[in-house]
């Protein structure tokens, strides 16, 4: 602590009136991350402790906005885990275009009764539209910057999902899918590609949507996984030279509904042998050899086991270390879960530049928080096959 008042006190010394403040914010940002970082280590700086939980490993620049000016940090790194300074918000892109969505619909008047009472509980009653306007603006700016930057190098994996919102048109409220799509680059680093809003999943949709992130430069593509739609598997044929896989999340429960309740854990399992074994041979196989197990008993079944079996089993010709991840849509759940539990909050839109602006803020701050975890979702070694690897690539028809 004397050091640290020393510290300070020399700080105050040395600055002049206009960078003092500045300077004063710099410092406490300092000791806070000191702090923090401790707790996460089990040791403070240069100290030797049995007990120590991990190892610094550097720092990493980052320039802070404040109402000072902006204040220049050097976040620590860990060797093990990740750190991420819990005074820099996060989610603060977020909150403000959720603020400025609520407050578009309130000022236009078709705000429903719990967004009136949260645009007061937040003191807002009386904002005018040019204040709308300008924070609108602001977060436009940024948004639409992430969402049309240049898309560089190869991506082997591509997510994609869509989830539906309710907004107004037209005099009427009408639901909107909102499409995102996640990737992972051959650095193994997983990144948000993009999104769009469409009426529907009709395959002119995906067409269009799947064409836009390629005109900015996606490439590489190897592998997309999705829900079952005949819409985006076209698209995809269309689009790209690649496979691609049925989420087996979504595919079980279709399963399961045509085993009955009393039949759903029996059927679960004998699928399951499936998905164990290490390689697509050996998987097909007893994928058959279950579907005619319980094709007397339960034909339907059979039949869309029959069906499914080359676009639930894709991803068994690609990395082992990979399965788990990109077997289903599960990695984009997290993500969905986050825009799920914003957009309620709004209840229903009032137009589809609205639904831009939150949706886009919560996945440029999704995007950044993958951006600073120093874990590679997919290691070097494990996705560099992948490079050259065409043998995983199936021939497309012509876009």
């Amino acid at each position: 602590m004397t050091d640290d008042s020393i510290a300070l006190r020399e700080l105050l010394e040395k600055s002049s009136d206009a960078d003092l403040l500045r300077e004063m914010i710099g410092f406490a940002a300092e000791r806070l991350m000191e702090l923090e970082v401790q707790g996460l280590t089990g040791a403070g700086y240069g100290e030797r402790a049995a007990d120590r939980l991990t190892q610094r490993n550097g720092y990493r620049e980052r320039d802070w906005a404040t109402r000072a000016g902006t204040v220049e940090l050097r976040i620590p790194k860990l060797r093990k885990g990740s750190y991420f300074p819990g005074f820099l918000e996060p989610r603060r892109v977020a909150e403000k275009a959720l603020t400025a969505v609520i407050q578009e619909a309130y000022v236009q008047g078709i705000s429903t009764r719990s967004v009136d009472e949260l645009v007061k509980a937040l003191g807002r009653a009386g904002i005018s539209k040019s204040q709308v306007s300008r924070l609108c603006v602001e977060i436009d700016e940024r948004v639409g910057s992430f969402l049309e930057r240049p898309i560089e190098g190869d991506w082997p994996y591509l997510w994609i999902d869509a989830t539906y919102v309710k907004v107004r048109e037209a005099g009427r409220i009408v639901s909107v899918a909102v499409t995102i799509a996640v990737a992972v680059n051959t650095d193994g680093r997983r990144e948000v590609l993009g999104m769009a809003i469409g009426p529907s999943e009709a395959e002119t949709f995906w067409l269009e949507f799947l064409r836009r992130l390629k005109r900015r430069g996606l490439a590489g593509v190897k592998l997309v996984i999705s829900d079952a739609h005949e819409g985006i598997k076209a698209a995809v044929a269309r689009v790209f030279r690649a496979t691609w896989q049925r989420c087996r999340v979504h595919f079980m429960r279709n399963a399961l509904a045509h085993a009955g309740r009393s039949g759903r854990r029996v059927v679960s399992a004998f699928i399951a042998t499936a998905f164990a074994q290490d390689h697509a041979d050996a998987a097909k196989a007893q994928w058959r050899q279950v579907a005619d197990q319980v094709r007397p008993k339960l034909p339907k079944l059979a039949a869309l086991l029959d069906e499914a079996e080359e676009d639930v089993l894709a991803y068994m010709t690609f990395p082992k270390e990979h399965r788990a991840k990109i077997h289903s849509t599960n990695p984009l759940e997290r993500v969905n879960g986050e825009i799920k539990r914003r957009t309620e909050v709004v209840g229903i839109f009032p137009n589809e530049a609205a639904i831009t602006r939150l949706v886009g803020a919560i996945l440029l701050e999704q995007n950044d928080e993958w951006a600073v975890q120093r874990a590679r979702y997919m290691t070097l070694e494990t996705i560099a096959p992948l490079r050259d690897d065409l043998t995983l690539m199936l021939p497309a028809a012509a876009a």
